[in-house]
């Protein structure tokens, strides 16, 4: 078992956060009556109180996310308990959410519903998504592919866009920052007539530093500054012909445009030249139309058509392109026998094209799925079992499934207990890269239990989590030439089932409101070790602390945000340890505006958020806001 004696070393701000979480959690609460439980969707699929939930979820709702001093979707969640983040370099840079030491391509991110990703990568790219357009994210910690299927071995992201209620509503906002930053956004919805609607634009982009230290591994430095500039735009339009009945419309497109540093070997002499301005342009779309009606008080039915289309072009000189399509098409029926018991039935087909630099043309997979899920509360008991049957054209069938209970042991406490089975589909790189990717490649194949509890009184709340989970047939680089296919161009190895994993830990989180003051805080303890080598996964801290404190008084609010996180391995070197100290303060001068200033990495820590990269540094910011309801 994991030992909370392996991460002595966490440094005395560990210590600190744990006893200003318990400090937080028993101190007597202002709050007059017990906040009501947040509705969630994707620890079951279909709405649910939170206090229904026997999985590990959080919320990170509007209101946190525009009080954080967030730089990007990456930064907000590795703000929270398990989630730790990779990037190469500052905002608008590759980045990776590895969530309880899974890998980045073990988590399955959805934007209302419709998953994307680059098929080729396995992952997401976060980095081309905005803030400005984000209204909730649910982040389920823990093994999910029983309702989302392939990836999902560490958790889901799925991130909820805006939707139009009520009288007419128009915000903007507008900042500028250091590097010759700047960003800004115009936001409209409203509701009238049976018709909802909701519509954004933005706008952002940075100078940046180098994206890498001199003297790098590789030799790529380059001494130009690295920027982006990041260009997205949101729509959601819905019609209600009955009551019950909605119909809706949604479409987002993210462009970025960011620099890096990397090397040619052009003919005739194939010499390295780092000098070249290399750029990574990638440009997400996502389009879904769905239907969800209530036809009597036991069936909902919800369908959704959607597909999402991710393009990457990537070089300096020489430009690679990497397509991939993903159309899907899903059917969904929560049939609600009474107030306590829920029973889901899903359908969904899933296809996966590629077009790709050095691919075969036109490559193509599918995916057919089956889901039931079942929730159901008998007096203080609450008990969640899900099943789902993949069959997939390239992989054949997996089956997987999760079973989940959890007991109110008092008013406000609850006792947690899940075990569920998870799996990994081998990418399209990992099958078909030429020189590198074998088409028999197995999926990996995740087994894990955890056990939490988790306390809420008023203005207080508490939770601890403990995991383990145990993951095989880990796809990795295979080095030894006589486990790749016989063609000469394998000669320096292939992608391979290769390995095992343990990732195990212990989360803790906690928060307290008082009038006007909130303290949260986090301590994660993580053992991520590949079993075959007893090595550490690369860029896996053993630990990581975070506490974040708002005080409003008046029209005045000051906060501040400390992010610790311990030493990495990172291939042969590892990565220091570092404390990032954020500084926010909010001034409503006026009933719909409001004037915003943060001071990011305020002791100006020199950060390495990978192996020979570099964060920016100290950089602060001022801006504006409106927020104007029934103009």
């Amino acid at each position: 078992m994991y030992s909370l004696a392996t991460s002595a070393p966490c440094a005395p701000l560990a210590l600190s956060v744990l006893c200003l979480a318990a400090l937080a959690s028993i101190a007597p609460s202002a709050a007059a009556q017990a906040q009501l439980d947040p509705i969630v969707v994707t620890a079951t699929r279909e709405p649910q109180p939170l206090d229904r939930v026997t999985s590990d979820l959080v919320v990170i709702d509007a209101q946190r996310i525009r009080d954080s001093a967030a730089d990007s979707v990456e930064d907000l969640l590795r703000r929270e308990a398990g989630v730790q983040v990779s990037r190469n370099g500052g905002p608008g840079h590759a980045a990776g959410v590895l969530i309880r030491g899974s890998s980045a391509s073990s988590t399955v991110v959805l934007i209302d519903g419709v998953r994307v990703g680059s098929a080729t990568l396995g992952q997401a790219a976060l980095e081309a998504l905005s803030l400005a357009q984000i209204e909730r994210i649910e982040v389920l910690r823990g093994p999910g592919s029983s309702l989302y299927g392939a990836d999902a071995v560490g958790g889901v992201v799925q991130i909820f866009t805006r939707r139009g209620d009520g009288a007419p509503r128009f915000s903007a906002h507008a900042a500028v920052g250091g590097k010759s930053s700047r960003e800004g956004d115009l936001a409209v919805s409203g509701a009238t007539g049976g018709f909802d609607y909701a519509a954004s634009l933005s706008h952002e982009r940075s100078d940046g530093v180098s994206t890498l230290r001199p003297g790098d591994q590789f030799g790529n430095y380059n001494p130009d500054a690295d920027g982006f500039r990041r260009n997205t735009g949101q729509l959601r339009l819905g019609f209600t012909p009955a009551q019950g009945h909605r119909i809706g419309l949604q479409a987002l497109e993210s462009r970025l445009n960011s620099q890096y540093d990397a090397s040619e070997f052009l003919p005739p002499t194939f010499a390295q030249d780092p000098s070249p301005d290399f750029r990574d342009r990638l440009k997400t779309r996502v389009f879904a139309l769905d239907y969800r009606g209530k036809l009597s008080e036991l069936w909902t039915t919800t369908a959704q058509l959607s597909r999402n289309d991710d393009q990457s072009r990537t070089g300096g000189t020489v430009i690679d392109h990497f397509k991939t399509r993903r159309d899907q098409l899903s059917w969904q029926n929560a049939l609600n026998f009474s107030t306590d018991q829920q029973l889901v039935l899903a359908l969904e087909r899933l296809e996966e094209e590629v077009d790709a630099s050095g691919f075969v043309p036109d490559l193509k997979r599918d995916n057919n799925a089956v889901v039931i899920g079942y929730t159901g509360k008998f007096g203080d008991h609450v008990l969640q079992a899900d099943l789902r049957h993949d069959d997939n054209s390239v992989y054949d069938g997996v089956t997987t499934g999760r079973l989940g209970w959890s007991l109110e042991l008092m008013r406000g406490l609850r006792l947690r207990a899940l075990y569920g089975t998870s799996f990994r589909a081998p990418t399209f790189n990992d099958l078909y890269y030429p020189g590198y990717g074998v088409d028999s490649i197995a999926p990996e194949r995740g087994r894990s239990a955890e056990v939490g509890v988790n306390w809420q009184s008023g203005g207080s709340e508490a939770a601890v989590t403990v995991f383990h989970n145990r993951v095989r047939d880990l796809i990795l680089y295979q080095p030894d030439r006589t486990f790749c296919p016989a063609d000469p161009a394998f000669d320096f190895g292939c992608a391979g089932n290769v390995s095992r994993a343990r990732l195990q830990g212990v989360t803790l989180s906690a928060g307290q409101t008082w009038s006007g003051f909130t303290l949260r805080g986090t301590v994660d303890f993580l053992d991520a070790t590949d079993q075959n080598t007893g090595d550490r996964l690369n860029r896996r801290a053993a630990h990581q602390e975070a506490v974040h404190a708002d005080y409003t008084v008046g029209s005045w609010t000051a906060g501040a945000s400390v992010l610790n996180v311990g030493s990495r391995p990172d291939g042969s070197a590892r990565l220091g340890g570092y404390t990032a100290l954020d500084l926010r303060a909010k001034w409503r001068f006026a009933p719909q505006w409001q004037l915003e200033a943060k001071l990011l990495n305020a002791t100006d820590r020199d950060i390495e958020p990978a192996r020979d990269y570099q964060d920016l540094g100290r950089q602060a910011w001022i801006g504006v806001r409106f927020d104007g309801q029934g103009l």
